[in-house]
């Protein structure tokens, strides 16, 4: 599916809430967090995949990036609740890892990153502000590994 064929949520835009279960089974509300932080959303398509994997262990060797008194990173995949708790056992992911299971694809669909054809969200990064708003954004298609080297300056253009 090229990226042309999706249709992400603008920067600008409300971004939409929320209620997911982590790896640990416990539900997690973007509203929820965005009264006390700015959000990172990191979509990935699949637990235990390669550039995945890379992804995710690069925000756990920098989780100062990604996670501080003002911002909270989430990643959301398709998985169910149990894979991504294997995953982040295994790799040692101690920040919430949420699963869009159930109904599939539901969240990644109202952000405009499910990819119909395989099920699985596209590389979607959305930077949403405590009002709700989605800041900034950063798309990658299927075998493209995002950069997050802009989200820092992002993070701290916010107000």
């Amino acid at each position: 599916m090229p990226l042309s064929t999706l249709n992400p949520l603008a920067v600008g835009l409300r971004a939409p809430d929320f209620a997911l279960r982590d790896q640990n089974g416990v539900e997690v509300t973007l509203s929820g967090l965005t009264a006390e932080k700015n959000v990172v959303i990191v979509f990935y398509p699949f637990a235990f995949s390669g550039i995945c994997t890379g992804e995710l262990d690069e925000i756990r060797d920098h989780l100062e990036r990604f996670v501080s008194d003002d911002l909270q990173v989430v990643c959301i995949s398709s998985d169910p609740v149990f894979s991504q708790r294997a995953w982040a056992d295994q790799q040692g992911y101690f920040f919430p890892l949420l699963s869009d299971f159930w109904p599939h694809g539901e969240v990644a669909q109202a952000y405009g990153v499910l990819n119909e054809r395989t099920g699985a969200p596209v590389r979607g990064t959305f930077l949403v502000g405590r009002d709700g708003l989605v800041k900034w954004s950063l798309i990658n298609g299927p075998g493209d590994r995002r950069d997050f080297s802009d989200l820092p300056a992002e993070v701290a253009a916010l107000p």
